[in-house]
């Protein structure tokens, strides 16, 4: 691993301030410095920075008793604004941000998942964009880049959709394509890292230093948290978690292997499940994913045996595969997002919960928690504006030679 410079140094403590105003609010220096352990010299540096670059304003100055006026810190949100788009194989989730991350613009386009040409997709992508720039009466020149997850393999380091199983993508250079489309810079990464970001930033993370981050939609995965530090792997593909292995030779999975979680719990797993149970349900005869998974969720609000009995296996299925993940990884929170999980969490949380002791060693169990991400609005999107917004920071003026005192944690995300 190469050796890390004094500006590599300085990024991570930047990121720490500023994950530091997410987490308090506004906040004088001293208790940014506490917040991060980084030194007072550091902190002061890195705010006269941001001050300087309009990252940074002055919220309020306030007297003590004694001493002199302190001034209490907060973001601009009025320094630019952020996309995060969230593009799946059924849709594209674009929101605009501003740079405290809050909301100002959101619009969905569905996609044809039988569809899967690159003009198809980014055409997709900019009518959303369009859309929630306009929603939010934002202008063009605002924007100071575009987070976009793609979803499978992805290299955010060449920009390249290494492989996304569902469309028969292999090296496409997405953020190229987008780059050109958007006249904007343009950040792509993998949904699973942007979910586990969110999460880190504004979900369990907060006060966890360890968790899973369960995607469950037409594929799943578990974007990775150990000890505060974002898991990417060497390729940025850790966490693809629906590829591991649930039954031995059992069903095809759409990556090439037999037996996979996503054959089970990916949609197509569940309507897999559900023909087995029963091959002429009305549910089977929904053309798109999201209208099957709907009628799951409206079966079961009505008690269909059929559809209660999917859920059952459905959580039984869960429930193992997130056993093997707490006994490889000792995680102690697991969140689950997604699509799916938006839909039939009420059913499956429960049952996972009551089942996780089977498949659980004894040590792991006392402080394991499993629940719904309470991250506000769609995390995938969210992770990646805040990516986008390092990628920002890194972009702005460091000097070269000059080194900070870096006493305190590492930033890793």
């Amino acid at each position: 691993m190469p050796r890390q410079t004094s500006r590599d140094l300085r990024n991570e403590s930047r990121f720490e301030v500023l994950h530091a105003l997410f987490a308090l609010g506004p906040s004088t220096r001293q208790e940014i410095a506490r917040h991060t352990g980084l030194s007072t010299a550091t902190v002061a540096t890195l705010v006269t920075q941001f001050l300087s670059e309009g990252v940074l304003r002055i919220a309020t100055v306030e007297q003590n008793t004694v001493g002199r006026p302190y001034e209490r810190l907060t973001i601009d949100p009025d320094r630019g604004r952020i996309l995060g788009i969230d593009v799946a194989e059924t849709y594209v989730d674009a929101t605009v941000y501003d740079v405290l991350l809050q909301p100002l613009g959101q619009s969905q386009v569905p996609l044809d998942e039988h569809q899967n040409g690159q003009a198809y997709v980014v055409d997709g992508i900019v009518r959303a964009i369009d859309a929630a720039v306009a929603n939010g009466g934002i202008r063009r020149d605002q924007i100071i880049g575009a987070g976009v997850s793609m979803p499978g393999q992805v290299r955010p380091d060449a920009g390249v959709s290494v492989f996304a199983p569902n469309w028969d993508w292999h090296d496409v250079t997405i953020e190229a394509l987008l780059a050109e489309r958007l006249g904007l810079p343009v950040y792509v990464d993998n949904p699973l890292k942007a979910v586990a970001l969110s999460e880190l930033w504004f979900g369990v993370g907060r006060t966890a230093k360890s968790m899973a981050v369960v995607n469950l939609g037409t594929g799943v995965g578990a974007g990775i948290v150990i000890d505060r530090a974002l898991l990417r792997g060497e390729a940025n593909n850790a966490g693809e978690w629906g590829h591991t292995l649930l039954q031995l030779d059992g069903r095809a999975c759409r990556c090439g292997r037999r037996g996979c979680v996503e054959a089970y719990l990916g949609v197509c797993g569940l309507q897999a499940t559900l023909a087995e149970i029963a091959p002429d349900h009305a549910a089977l005869r929904e053309a798109q994913q999201r209208g099957f998974v709907d009628a799951v969720a409206d079966g079961l609000a009505r008690n269909d045996e059929a559809l209660v009995e999917l859920a059952r296996r459905t959580s039984h299925y869960l429930a193992a595969s997130l056993g093997d993940l707490v006994n490889l990884l000792n995680i102690s929170h697991i969140t689950l997002t997604g699509w799916t999980t938006s839909a039939l969490s009420a059913w499956l949380i429960p049952a996972v919960r009551l089942e996780l002791p089977d498949h659980v060693l004894p040590g792991s169990l006392p402080d394991l928690t499993v629940e719904a991400s309470q991250v506000p609005g769609n995390p995938v999107a969210l992770g990646m504006a805040a990516f986008t917004l390092e990628q920002f920071l890194r972009t702005l003026g460091l000097a070269s030679k000059a080194s900070l005192p870096t006493t305190g944690r590492r930033l890793r995300a």
